[in-house]
């Protein structure tokens, strides 16, 4: 049995397409033995026919798809629901009171205070009247084009595993991404492009780092290919000590040598995919500084994200990233990961959503770089009519506590009960799916596991979750395991 562990540090754009030629390769012979084991439903697989020489062509769904591309907005650090986007009127009512039935409740940190109300109001929003914080007021006006998803969990209440379960289905390392699922499945309209982009925030990658769009076991180039606005994929760019013309002569010879190889050996795939890699990093070459180029945006769309403000340096950089989001999606990039917030570098709650301490002081600062640019990306997505094919996605790893901490001014942990909601292709809008309890803390109406989340996304893509399967140590793998169920409420058709 290959080992395909031994392919995971490959690069996306370099010699991954090798492992991939090769694992294709036995999975073949698996399939027509009738030895490739039987998916965990009971149903057949589905898995998809790769081209070794090509393994990012486009692909078709199991049925038709409602979106063609996703765009996944992540808040590293656990934001709270209660502050942003679940309005709890009895909080507000019962505020610095027990919590009942908590007496000395002790989560992640300790021991829990008394119920504490957000710092920030909640206002009605849209023609629908849907209650949005003051926190990310520019959010709250596309309250009417957002499916709000109030009653996710989750596994898990540590961020790096909690990262893990959002983004793969699993607390552990080493399992496929959603975008490493997708792009396995669909491959990408751009060949110029990598099929699966992350773009990790400004001020750094978040904790669980590159698992949030690793392979896992997939075939190491169905990896997400990480870079922002301000950091180029590395690697890329000719070496300033490599004269262009002899560059490009040996480019050209070593195609020769190439052409010549696989026609004495058609069948030779390693070979094919190996070319396919070095085409597709050459392509990149020329076409990724064209679409990082922000500088060709007019002035109005540079305003509208807060790319230009001079005050807010970290906001401008985020608004950066939400418009180099924009313009791979609308380069026909299947699937983009976008960072809000990185692992902890200062201190606890500067550099992301984890709010334990001093939570207001905390989250004046990290909503407004969330807000405006986030809220622009969804409305330039709009009116240029991408949203129509694009699905977005705003999740976190979990959320936080109703209660402040005892002898804190912020909330712990809490996986039991948070926020995550949808736009664009194929959900419903306006529109509110399930609840939490009257102070948020605790899922009761609607239970939507992180299984459930995802296989509502592949339903999306027009990908069966139970069918779209990945023979691996003696079973059929799946980004949702034994579990999930599409959230069909939600669906537009």
């Amino acid at each position: 049995m290959l080992d395909r562990r031994k392919f995971l540090g490959h690069s996306a754009t370099g010699l991954g397409s090798i492992a991939l030629a090769a694992i294709l390769a036995q999975e073949k012979l698996l399939a027509e033995s009738g030895e490739g084991g039987r998916a965990v439903s009971g149903r057949s697989p589905i898995r998809p026919k790769i081209d070794p020489g090509q393994p990012f062509a486009p692909r078709t769904s199991h049925f038709p798809a409602a979106a063609k591309n996703v765009l996944v907005i992540f808040c590293s650090g656990a934001c709270s629901q209660v502050d942003t986007f679940d309005y709890k009127p009895e909080l507000i009512k019962r505020h610095g009171q027990p919590m009942p039935g908590a007496d000395k409740l002790v989560t992640f940190q300790g021991e829990q205070g008394n119920l504490t109300k957000s710092p920030w109001k909640f206002r009605p929003r849209g023609q629908s009247g849907k209650m949005i914080s003051d926190l990310v007021p520019h959010l709250g006006d596309l309250a009417d084009d957002i499916c709000f998803l109030h009653s996710v969990t989750g596994k898990t209440n540590t961020h790096g595993p909690g990262e893990n379960f959002m983004s793969t289905g699993f607390t552990l390392d080493g399992f496929p991404s959603m975008g490493a699922w997708a792009t396995y499945a669909l491959g990408s309209e751009n060949q110029n492009l990598p099929a699966y982009v992350a773009i990790p925030d400004p001020r750094g990658t978040p904790q669980a780092s590159v698992n949030n769009w690793g392979p896992g076991f997939l075939p190491a180039a169905f990896q997400g290919t990480d870079f922002n606005a301000n950091q180029p994929i590395r690697n890329l760019q000719r070496p300033a000590s490599i004269d262009p013309h002899r560059d490009a002569a040996t480019r050209d010879f070593l195609n020769e040598l190439n052409a010549r190889h696989l026609e004495q050996f058609p069948g030779d795939s390693e070979l094919a995919a190996r070319i396919s890699s070095y085409e597709l990093a050459a392509r990149m070459q020329m076409t990724v500084p064209e679409v990082s180029d922000i500088s060709t945006e007019s002035p109005a769309t540079l305003k509208m994200y807060g790319a230009d403000d001079p005050e807010n340096k970290l906001k401008a950089a985020y608004a950066r990233n939400c418009i180099l989001a924009r313009r791979l999606i609308e380069q026909g990039v299947r699937f983009v990961q976008l960072f809000n917030g990185a692992y902890q570098t200062g201190g606890e709650g500067v550099s992301n959503w984890d709010g334990h301490k001093s939570l207001e002081a905390q989250y004046s600062k990290h909503g407004p770089v969330l807000d405006q640019p986030t809220a622009a990306l969804i409305k330039d997505l709009k009116q240029r009519g991408l949203l129509e094919d694009t699905l977005v996605v705003w999740c976190t790893e979990f959320g936080r506590m109703p209660t402040f901490q005892k002898g804190a001014s912020g909330r712990d942990h809490n996986p039991d009960g948070f926020t995550c909601w949808l736009a664009g292709a194929g959900v419903k809008a306006p529109f509110t799916y399930g609840a939490t309890d009257e102070f948020g803390y605790k899922a009761m109406e609607n239970v939507v596991e992180v299984y459930d989340f995802h296989a509502t996304i592949l339903h999306l893509l027009g990908l069966d979750h139970e069918r779209l399967t990945y023979y691996y140590n003696g079973l059929e793998r799946r980004l949702t395991d034994v579990h999930g169920h599409v959230i069909r409420d939600i669906l537009a058709t």
